[in-house]
C-alpha cells in the first residue's frame, strides 16, 4: 500500500492517500482541495473520503472531492458536529462548501475500500464521534495522537478523560505500526508508548 501525505487547508492538516493498485484510491480526511490536485497528478481516482473527525481543517476539501466522484464517510456519532457551528468554522472565518455524508460507521466496523481493509476504532476526546482507522500497516489517528502529545479538548464537545481513555487504547494495540496523525510528522506506536507524556 502507498501512503502520501497531502498537507491542506489553511492550517495545512494532513491529509492521506491510499492506494493498492496505483489507480484507484481511498483519502483520510480532506482539509481543502489538495488532495484532489494531488491526486490527479498521480492519475489517482479518489473513490472515498474517511474522515477521522469533523473540524473545518479535515473537511474543507469534501465538496470538491465528492463533485469528482468519491464517496464521504465519517462516524455516524460525528455527523452532529460536521455540520454545525461546533466544526470552527465560523471562529476562523471559513466557510466549508456544502457537501453530504454518503455513509457512516461506528467504531469496530471493518470497512472494505479499494482493496484496502480498515478497522475503526471509536477514540472520542478531541470530539465526541472521533475515530481512527487501522489498516494492516498504518493506524491514521487524526487529532487524537500526534507526536510526543496529543489533541486539544477545550473544543465544544471535548473530554480529556475520553481523550486519555483513547489514547491509551490506541497505545496498547499490538505490534509496533506507523501512526500517521492529523498534524505534524509521523510516528510509531513504539515510540509514543515509550515518549509520550500523555501514555
Amino acid at each position: 500500500m502507498d501512503i502520501v501525505c497531502v498537507p491542506a487547508g489553511i492550517l495545512r492538516a494532513n491529509s492521506y492517500l491510499l492506494t493498492q493498485d496505483g489507480k484507484d484510491a481511498v483519502l483520510i480526511d480532506c482539509g481543502g482541495p489538495e488532495p484532489l490536485a494531488e491526486a490527479k497528478r498521480r492519475g489517482l481516482a479518489v473513490r472515498a473520503v474517511l474522515l477521522t473527525h469533523g473540524h473545518f481543517d479535515h473537511i474543507g476539501g469534501c465538496a470538491a472531492l465528492q463533485g469528482a466522484g468519491a464517496r464521504i464517510g465519517c462516524s455516524e456519532a460525528e455527523l452532529p458536529l460536521i455540520f454545525s457551528q461546533d466544526n470552527l468554522a465560523a471562529e476562523v472565518g471559513v466557510r466549508i462548501p456544502p457537501f453530504t455524508v454518503d455513509f457512516t460507521f461506528r467504531g469496530g466496523d471493518e470497512l472494505d475500500l479499494c482493496g484496502i481493509r480498515f478497522s475503526v476504532i471509536a477514540a472520542p476526546g478531541h470530539t465526541p464521534g472521533g475515530v481512527c482507522f487501522r489498516t494492516e500497516g498504518a493506524l491514521f489517528t487524526g487529532d487524537t495522537l500526534f507526536c510526543g502529545s496529543v489533541g486539544r479538548t477545550d473544543f465544544p464537545g471535548g473530554s480529556g478523560a475520553q481523550l486519555q481513555d483513547s489514547v491509551r487504547r490506541l497505545l496498547a494495540l499490538p505490534g509496533d505500526l506507523p501512526v500517521y496523525p492529523g498534524h505534524d510528522e509521523p510516528t510509531s506506536l513504539a515510540y509514543e508508548r515509550k515518549y509520550n507524556p500523555f501514555r
